[in-house]
Order: C-alpha cells, then sequence, then structure tokens
C-alpha cells in the first residue's frame, strides 16, 4: 500500500478545491492530507451468456400476434384516421 503525505498549505487553490470536493469537506491550514493506494483484487468472472445471447424485445412488442393481416390492416385504419389532426382552412 502507497501513501501520499500533503500540508493542505502547500496545495495550491485549485488543487485544494478540487480535493475538497471529492472528500466532500472544506479543508484547513493546520491539516494534513494522506491518501493511500491500495490494490484490489477483482475476481475473473465467467463469460455472460447475455452478451453473446440475441436481444430479444419486451412483450408488449408483440401486439400483433395472433392477428391476421385484415385485423392488423384495420387497427392501422383506426390508427391513422385518429392520427389525421390537419386543419383545413377556408
Amino acid at each position: 500500500m502507497e501513501s501520499i503525505v500533503r500540508d493542505v498549505r502547500d496545495i495550491d487553490a485549485g488543487d485544494r478545491h478540487a480535493i475538497e470536493h471529492v472528500v466532500g469537506r472544506q479543508l484547513r491550514d493546520n491539516q494534513r492530507l494522506i491518501i493511500q493506494l491500495a490494490e484490489i483484487e477483482i475476481p475473473l468472472s465467467e463469460p455472460s451468456t447475455k452478451a453473446h445471447s440475441t436481444p430479444t424485445l419486451p412483450d408488449w412488442c408483440n401486439v400483433y400476434e395472433g392477428l391476421s393481416d385484415q385485423e392488423i390492416a384495420e387497427i392501422e385504419a383506426i390508427a391513422l384516421n385518429r392520427a389525421n389532426l390537419t386543419r383545413q382552412f377556408d
């Protein structure tokens, strides 16, 4: 583990502001900043089968499932008629 030690009074204003933002509190000149770096072990996970699977659509996307072409055409005609919001000007 590596430690970095700095006296707050020796840190320039821009860096000090950034550090205060990170630690979430205002630093005082009579304080010492000690940062420790530690290596962490990242477990090797098994390859995800989801990453290689074929993407599928949610169930609600299958709204026309089981309908005939004629039934789909009737629904489409209703939707297009309701979407016709154009105004006629005299």
